[in-house]
């Protein structure tokens, strides 16, 4: 064999290795790959493109692109250690499993079955944290909500807005809305605008050109910005040019364009004044130019927007308004039921939302740990406002962030204390809103939940103490 730079590879048959990953996935309490992930990495193999693979396996190159593929590399870079992408996929992974020692047996039916989607046994349930994976038992489907989105983007030129704070479920309902219109046959992009850098999304131009960058790259298009940008014209007009003549007449079928976290727009008022506008343009658009019917948009974000616009330019006042509220009785009840609880009584719902109001990410998380049997109900709800509590790493995040802005601790102070809604600054009202650590009652502010309202008061209390300290003049 010669040795150097020009050292063959010796490549894996591809059913070993995915023999060994499917074995340390299951070792690391992961469920193993679903056919979808498979079809993927045997493409891998064959150099397809997504494109192709979809092509021959009956499926819509977008579901494979946005959906299938981001969780498999996700999963598997877990299991390497290393991040995995398509380009390094298949050198990461036959280096791996070379280094892994060859499975002792096949894994058995029995071993495959406690962790496959849709077995009878109750599949294990994960520590909840971020967006619920679309194969999930415990995804609480909104039965008429999601009927009613599902059928508005197969309206053409439809624009629908999804609204709430944070760890409400929005990306985990994105998800399966791009999933839905990835069945539908149509083109699907989903950004998240947390992912810029904020120096792009202090330019509108830069910004406009990210995002045209980005749609074409998910849509396997060659950017081609150069050709479209004109400064002449201004990067508006360009950046619309560019989805018309470009983007859009090189589909045969919808493009759904999903854009979560949008309030990150809100931080930028420049850039909003110009880019929210500019969606409204496209919108109405559709209205005289059949082209952009083919343009299906979402946009989703965590408060009410506080950058001032003209009533015709805001795209916040058309389409579909969605509003996610927090769980009712019934879905908690109906979520703690997929947990293996039956709580038929009503007696530990009522219990638990007195405490956290039905707020998504803390009903989640309270069942994960009370189906683990790592501690009772009363247990439960005697410490959760306490640093030794659940929600301790839930409740510090938040501290922290207020510590850091005393504008924004004293804002909530003065909204924990009230006796009833107490009108804010609009700019604290979005940041506390978008936290989801105040609810608002019309324009007026109220504490979210019994949670929030002993933490932080208890906090507030210990932090004016430690400051009027005399061993702690020099706190500030």
């Amino acid at each position: 064999m010669v040795k150097g730079k020009n050292k063959p590879v010796i490549s894996m048959n591809l059913d070993s290795l995915l023999e060994i990953v499917d074995n340390q996935l299951i070792k690391s309490k992961n469920r193993p790959l679903i056919s979808s992930e498979i079809l993927i990495l045997r493409g891998i193999w064959h150099y397809r493109t997504y494109n192709q693979i979809a092509l021959e396996a009956g499926y819509s190159p977008g579901y494979f692109s946005n959906v299938v593929a981001p969780e498999l590399y996700h999963r598997l870079s877990l299991v390497i250690g290393q991040r995995v992408t398509k380009k390094n996929c298949r050198v990461l992974l036959e280096s791996y499993a070379t280094a892994q020692t060859a499975p002792e047996r096949k894994l058995s039916q029995q071993d495959l079955a406690e962790f496959l989607p849709n077995h009878n046994q109750e599949a294990l349930p994960c520590y909840p944290s971020g967006s619920i994976p679309l194969n999930s038992p415990f995804y609480l489907k909104r039965y008429s909500l999601e009927e009613q989105v599902y059928q508005e983007i197969k309206k053409p030129g439809a624009l629908i807005r999804i609204k709430a704070p944070r760890e409400m479920g929005k990306t985990s309902l994105l998800l399966r809305i791009v999933e839905h219109g990835n069945r539908l046959g149509y083109h699907t992009v989903s950004l998240n605008l947390e992912q810029v850098e904020q120096a792009i999304l202090n330019n509108l131009n830069q910004f406009l050109r990210w995002l045209c960058a980005n749609i074409a790259h998910q849509l396997q298009r060659k950017p081609m910005l150069d050709e479209y940008w004109d400064d002449d014209l201004g990067s508006k007009i360009s950046c619309t040019l560019y989805f018309q003549d470009y983007l859009l007449e090189l589909i045969n079928t919808p493009l759904l364009l999903a854009l979560d976290e949008v309030n990150q727009i809100f931080e930028h008022p420049q850039v909003a004044k110009d880019f929210l506008p500019l969606l409204r343009s496209w919108y109405e658009e559709t209205k005289r130019l059949a082209i952009w019917q083919k343009l299906r948009l979402i946009v989703v974000h965590s408060t009410e927007i506080y950058v001032p616009l003209e009533l015709n330019q805001s795209p916040f006042n058309v389409g579909l308004p969605i509003q996610l509220e927090s769980f009712s009785q019934e879905e908690v009840q109906q979520l703690a039921q997929s947990y293996g609880f039956d709580w038929t009584d009503g007696e530990e719902v009522r219990q638990l939302m007195a405490m956290v109001g039905g707020h998504p990410a803390l009903v989640h998380l309270a069942l994960y740990h009370l189906s683990r049997g790592e501690i009772t109900m009363s247990q439960l709800l005697a410490t959760a406002p306490s640093a030794t509590g659940i929600y301790a790493h839930h409740l510090q995040r938040h501290w922290a962030t207020l510590e850091k802005q005393p504008e924004l601790a004293q804002a909530l102070d003065t909204v924990l204390h009230a006796t009833e809604p107490v009108p804010l600054d609009p700019t604290l009202t979005h940041k506390l809103s978008s936290m989801g650590l105040i609810k608002l009652s019309g324009s007026q502010a109220i504490a979210s939940c019994e949670l929030y309202r002993q933490y932080f008061t208890k906090k507030g209390k210990q932090h004016f103490i430690y400051t009027l300290s005399p061993l702690s003049l020099n706190y500030y």
